[in-house]
């Protein structure tokens, strides 16, 4: 594994959202893995961004009385506001509004051109600006005001114009034996079933270009036409890679490893796109994983409803890595989750607090009253002592096969099965009794629950990196990969002053549940 590069990406959102915790949630999954892999010695690329053309900014700037770019210049900044918040890591923000991004669709069309997947005609169709997305009239409904909808419930507006076209029916067996061929191309299992049965079903030659409205890329050598959002949308993830220049120090991370979406936005990714990249000589990604939606207190999130969780104002309540650190234990990721303060406070107190800020205070606590700060020595250790270790040894290829699979959920679950031994080790041992009667056995202890700690640490780096920074530099510990995990630490080692890692919340509405 060491060395091997690893490229994962998010959506880039849309620039007429407000960010919220949707936005959040996919890019916090990406971050928690480039930060994964970085530790476990992988040459990562992270990206995120935004995706700034359509007909749906267009409008959106138009009603502020702006210009597209100045507008997206400045909604694009709520984006990086969000990654800066969050702590996120990811080592490029890509703009669709960029000359390289420019560059880029233009070829990609230009090669998809040359392979004969393009063509010039008349479009008609029913097309959901909220989506940027054309529907077939089979998968409209009408509502009770007559307003024929899209599934995601938003409004479609019969739209007729000339229109390129991609050959996208010619695709069909092509990208169904890809996905035989490549069982892990789309996760989890409900929604690779969801795209095999579209697919199956039949597809469609896709409208790729628009003369209706005039922000976006420009198609070559077709004056009026602007390439569709969602082909230009997708290009990003082969444009922060440096192609088609080439030569770049990101040149060799394509295909990617993992595109991350949420579950609206699967067909695009794992449909319209790999078709694009194969006609254009381009490999696919490895894989798309598709999770599901947030709703807040029970409800659907939404503005007109007041509930759209700001992660803002989040973080500044409850602390930013435990926010993290709730939005990937509280759900399996792929499923559709609830946000709730009962829910966020249950995390905070219990999970962290008490199960694991406690465990890490009780035992450096004890350490600083009663060892003058210095951690003991081991003596010989314990068939009990070797089975918490052998625990701790355990979960890096635990969560190596967890995160590798996205399953962050059962990689927590892993971490805090070895968290409540370790209490009920330290309940069992009792170094405040052995302090009396076996100093030396006390040291042992001691020593075994520091060097559970230190692992403990290094592994939940990627998911809450600020709090167990503070923890490993009350463990003392200057290396803080996963290859440091083989060598455990000495003893006889002075240990700074602890302080709590996590602040509970006393809210008696919030409790329980």
């Amino acid at each position: 594994m060491q060395n091997q590069r690893y490229y994962v990406t998010t959506p880039i959102y849309y620039v007429n959202d407000v960010p919220h915790i949707g936005h959040a949630y996919t890019t916090l999954a990406a971050d928690v893995l480039a930060r994964f892999m970085r530790l476990d010695g992988r040459d990562v690329f992270f990206l995120t961004g935004t995706d700034e053309h359509g007909q749906k900014v267009e409008k959106a700037a138009a009603a502020r009385g702006m210009e597209p770019k100045p507008f997206t210049d400045e909604v694009s900044a709520n984006f990086r506001g969000l990654a800066e918040a969050m702590g996120f890591s990811n080592d490029d923000f890509i703009r669709t509004t960029e000359p390289r991004h420019y560059r880029a669709c233009e070829e990609l069309w230009r090669r998809i051109v040359a392979a004969g997947d393009l063509y010039l005609g008349d479009y008609g169709g029913w097309y959901a600006v909220r989506d940027e997305a054309f529907y077939r009239e089979s998968e409209t409904t009408v509502g009770d005001d007559g307003v024929r909808l899209a599934p995601t419930g938003a409004p479609v507006e019969w739209v007729k114009e000339p229109s390129w076209f991609f050959r996208l029916s010619a695709w069909q067996e092509r990208l169904l034996a890809f996905y035989e061929a490549n069982p892990d191309f789309i996760a989890p299992e409900s929604r690779r079933n969801e795209v095999l049965s579209f697919v199956r079903s039949g597809l469609e030659d896709l409208s790729v270009s628009r003369t209706s409205f005039g922000w976006g890329v420009p198609v070559p050598e077709s004056p009026g036409h602007v390439m569709y959002v969602w082909l230009d949308a997708l290009t990003n993830y082969v444009t922060a890679t440096g192609w088609p220049d080439g030569n770049t120090a990101r040149s060799g991370f394509w295909p990617a490893d993992l595109h991350l979406v949420g579950k609206d936005i699967l067909r695009f990714h794992a449909v319209y796109w790999p078709a694009f990249l194969m006609s254009a000589g381009l490999a696919p990604p490895k894989r798309v994983f598709a999770h599901g939606w947030w709703t807040v207190e029970g409800q659907k999130m939404s503005k007109s409803l007041g509930n759209v969780v700001d992660p803002h104002a989040v973080i500044a309540e409850f602390g930013r890595d435990a926010f993290r650190f709730f939005l990937l234990r509280e759900i399996h990721f792929g499923a559709d989750g609830d946000f709730s303060r009962r829910g966020m406070l249950r995390r905070l107190n219990v999970d962290l607090a008490n199960e694991f800020g406690n465990l890490a205070q009780r035992t450096l606590g004890f350490i600083a009253r009663n060892c003058g700060g210095m951690l003991p020595a081991p003596g010989p250790l314990s068939a009990d002592d070797r089975a918490l270790l052998d625990a701790a040894a355990a979960l890096l290829p635990t969560l190596r096969a967890e995160i590798g699979r996205q399953a962050f959920h059962a990689a927590l679950e892993a971490v805090w099965s070895v968290i409540r031994d370790a209490n009920a080790y330290i309940d069992r041992e009792a170094p405040w009794t052995l302090r009396k009667t076996d100093q030396v056995r006390m040291g042992t202890v001691l020593w075994t629950l520091v060097e559970l700690l230190r692992r403990l640490a290094i592994l939940l780096q990627p998911v809450m990196p600020e709090t167990m920074a503070k923890l490993l530099d009350q463990l003392a510990i200057t290396d803080r990969s996963f290859a440091s995990l083989a060598v455990p630490m000495e003893g006889e080692v002075a240990l700074p002053a602890p302080s709590p890692l996590f602040r509970k919340i006393d809210d008696a509405a919030g409790q329980g549940g």
